[in-house]
Parts: C-alpha cells; structure tokens; sequence
C-alpha cells in the first residue's frame, strides 16, 4: 500500500508538469526577451511554500548568469521595497493568484513603474489581473489526497521556473566557464580552476599508437581506451594526428573496408592541441568553439604528455587527477 501511494503521488506530479507543455506559449517567450533586455535584476516574491520555490528559482537564476534577489512580501512592505527599482522586473509567485501579502504590494509596485510577470494557477486572480505577463502553471489536482498541501502546483511551478532558467542560458549563450566564475567553491569552478596537468590522463592511460600501426589494431586502441580516441605519434613520440570513434563510423558510413586503409587516410592531422600548463577552462573553451571532446597534450616541440577528455573536465563520477 506504501508502495502505491508513493507511485501515485509520483505519477500525479509528473502529469503536473507535462501538462504546463501545451501552455508554453507567446507569454513565455514575451517572459524571455523581457529578463534577456532587462538591465535590471529579477525580484522573486512569494509567501509560504510559493516563497520556498521563488527562493530556488532564484538561486537557479543567478547560479546561471541572471542576477535575482528574493523579496519576502511582508519584509516589503515594512521598507525593503526600497531594494526594486524601475529596471527591475518583479517575478510574483503564487498559485491561486489571491495572496493578500503580494497582492497588496501590486500597487506600490506599479508606482515603481517595473514589469510584472506572475506564476500562477488562476488566470482570473487579481495577481494575473495586474501582471504585465502572466504564465499559467495550472495541475490538475494536487498530490495530497486532501487537496490541501500544495504538492503538484509547487513542483509544476518550480518546474516552470527551471525552464526559463534553461532557456535563458541558452539565450545568453551561458558557457561552463561562465559558470565556473560564480561556482569557485563547487566541484566543476574546483575542475576549470585547475591546470590541464592536474586532470589529464598521463602515460600508460594515454591511447596511442605508431603512424605505421594496422587500422585493426588502432580500432583495438580505441575500444580499449574508454575514452574513443587513439593519438597517432611517431617513434619520438611526436604528435601527427588523432583518430576517434567518430572517424571510424564517418569511414563506415561510406561503404569502404576500413581495415583496407591506413592510419593517415583516417587520422585527423594536425588536430587542436594545448599546454599542460593551460588553465582547464581554456581547454573547455576549445572544446565549445570546435565542437571536440578530445584534446591531445603536447610540450614546446609537439611531443605527447597527456590527453583530456572532455569529462574530465566537467566531471564523471569522483574528482580525479591525472587519471588515478
């Protein structure tokens, strides 16, 4: 019977949420270009469990390069609404649209002359009423078989606020190294403050492989190196090309016996390379403008030191350095 009711209560906010897709609509991308041009910040306000997800909203928006402050709406109304100004925008968030702690701010708020966007449940509230832009997180019911503790509007509601989230860093062309300047303490700001030499994998991890090697057994380097890629080097160990899972599939795709080739009609030569020195978000960096996920390390006269993979950067399972 646990069992059930838990899937249940699952199954009830997961219809929730699917059901704000057919009303992501003008409003939303009004909702986006408005915060894009704002030069203002985003002033989150909401009272109870509506408050608890305006402050995650907002901690989601300035973790991802808008910047956002949380209101509480009594606090406001005893002098910190001294904090909105005309270039803000005021984010109101209250699911039956009828919270007299926000609503009564409304006036005051327009006086300031800011945009308002709600989200809200009821589009006939007085908040959807005196909403520049309103967006409709209507459930069909809540998860709480009483239908009183807000379960399914919360989760749609942050839901909702996660979206924007998502498309503004897309928007904005929000990069992880933008990320790491305003998450120094989190593990990915730990991985891009990094050197490349820290986290690259390092002799016997590195795959690579003599120019005058088979393709077969180049395509064995690669299955085996959990990373799909091999590194094509001469004897000096002097970097001359790079081969990736990607290649061989690209070769397979055009009908011909790979197996009948060699390495340099495969390899990609003179492939995009840095320092071990290199600051890891310099790495990213190249990554992101070349669209790779591999980058051979190589010192002043082009021998290999090392490689980087993509995940060693942002991360796949445990912090790792030099491949340990």
């Amino acid at each position: 019977m646990i069992i059930k009711e838990a899937i249940e209560v699952l199954k009830i906010e997961a219809e929730g949420i699917l059901g704000l897709i057919d009303r992501i609509d003008d409003n939303f991308s009004k909702m986006v270009e408005l915060i894009f041009n704002s030069e203002g910040r985003i002033i989150v306000s909401g009272i109870g469990k509506s408050g608890i997800v305006g402050r995650k909203i907002v901690a989601t928006l300035n973790s991802t390069g808008t910047r956002s402050i949380f209101l509480h709406p009594v606090e406001a109304m005893h002098g910190d609404l001294g904090i909105v100004c005309r270039d803000d925008i005021f984010f109101a968030l209250s699911y039956s649209g009828e919270t007299d702690e926000l609503n009564i701010l409304l006036p005051s708020i327009r006086k300031i002359e800011c945009k308002v966007i709600a989200f809200t449940g009821n589009m006939h509230s007085t908040l959807a009423k005196n909403s520049d832009i309103v967006i409709d997180v209507h459930v069909k019911k809540e998860a709480c078989p009483l239908g009183l503790a807000p379960t399914a509007s919360t989760t749609a509601m942050l839901a909702m606020g996660d979206a924007l989230a998502v498309v503004l860093i897309n928007k904005k062309h929000f990069k992880p190294s933008d990320f790491k300047k305003i998450h120094p303490g989190g593990m990915l700001g730990q991985r891009l403050s990094s050197k490349v030499k820290d986290i690259m994998l390092t002799e016997e991890a590195v795959p690579k492989v003599f120019a005058e090697t088979s393709m077969e057994d180049a395509v064995d380097k690669i299955n085996r190196s959990g990373i799909g890629t091999t590194l094509v080097i001469t004897k000096d160990k002097i970097l001359t090309g790079i081969i990736t899972d990607g290649d061989i599939r690209r070769i397979l795709a055009t009908k011909k016996n790979i197996f009948e080739l060699t390495l340099e009609n495969v390899m990609t030569k003179n492939p995009r390379t840095v320092s071990a020195d290199s600051p890891a978000y310099d790495a990213l960096n190249i990554m992101e403008q070349h669209q790779i996920t591999i980058l051979p390390i190589i010192d002043s006269i082009g021998k290999i030191e090392g490689v980087l993979h993509l995940h060693d950067i942002l991360g796949k399972g445990d912090f790792k350095f030099n491949g340990q």
